[in-house]
């Protein structure tokens, strides 16, 4: 596990993350020796989960100095609302409010508790969900099916969350050149391997040159997040006419 000797490290200079990868790549090559490995297969989520935890302590020092009571990690993320009473009457009573909610491998934001009541009844529904600034992706691979996938969940989330930014995390790379990345609607893709995909079984033949994860890859990532979290988030109609452009 990364946890006991990710605790230790605090702050976030260049000289930690570089430890954290290190650490990362250790752990990463205990479980990808073949008699592991082995035992799990693509649906086990294995390794997108140690990037999910790698993502916790790379960014839990500098979301916490921002507050303590941030959300980080896995999101249960607001998606969609709609009401759908019973009758004309009991929507008289209650709200009767139905929320959709998408789930996040890693995400940056604040937990939301909103009690809703309709005018006159003493009736309230409580509801909570969280709202991501950041949201990110892991992935062992990055594919095409993967890639439209990804984009039409950072669709849905800006959609309800326009200052959001999206991020895709991924050690391989599974994509040709005929694959056009401006259609998507992600901010960035990271490939920690800066290495195309290779199946499993081919990994482990001697002459195969596996790519560690690379730290400025990391550390481009770190700083991308940074920036977005500390930077003012201007927007919208008024601003832009100020302006004379709006978007």
């Amino acid at each position: 596990m990364l946890r006991g000797p990710n605790v230790s490290l605090s702050e976030n200079d260049s000289a930690i993350i570089t430890e954290r990868v290190k650490l990362l790549n250790e752990y990463k090559d205990f479980l990808d020796q073949q008699h592991y490995a082995e035992k799990f297969d693509s649906r086990s989520n294995l390794h997108s989960t140690v990037l999910e935890e790698f993502m916790y302590f790379l960014f839990r020092d500098l979301v916490l100095g921002i507050s303590k009571n941030a959300l980080i990690g896995k999101s249960h993320s607001f998606k969609d609302v709609f009401f759908r009473a019973p009758s004309y009457k009991e929507m008289l009573i209650a709200p009767n409010a139905l929320f959709e909610i998408k789930d996040h491998d890693f995400a940056i934001g604040v937990s939301v508790k909103t009690s809703m009541k309709c005018q006159g009844s003493a009736i309230s529904e409580d509801h909570d969900w969280d709202i991501p600034a950041i949201a990110i992706e892991c992935k062992t691979y990055l594919d095409k099916t993967m890639l439209q996938d990804v984009s039409t969940a950072a669709e849905q989330l800006k959609q309800k969350n326009p200052n959001a930014m999206y991020i895709v995390v991924a050690e391989w790379l599974k994509l040709t050149e005929s694959v056009n990345l401006k259609k998507y609607k992600i901010d960035q893709i990271y490939v920690l391997r800066k290495q195309k995909n290779t199946d499993r079984e081919f990994r482990y033949y001697a002459s195969y040159q596996k790519n560690p994860i690379y730290e400025d890859v990391v550390i481009h990532c770190f700083n991308t997040v940074r920036e977005f979290l500390t930077d003012n988030w201007e927007g919208g109609i008024s601003h832009g006419l100020e302006q004379g452009f709006l978007i």
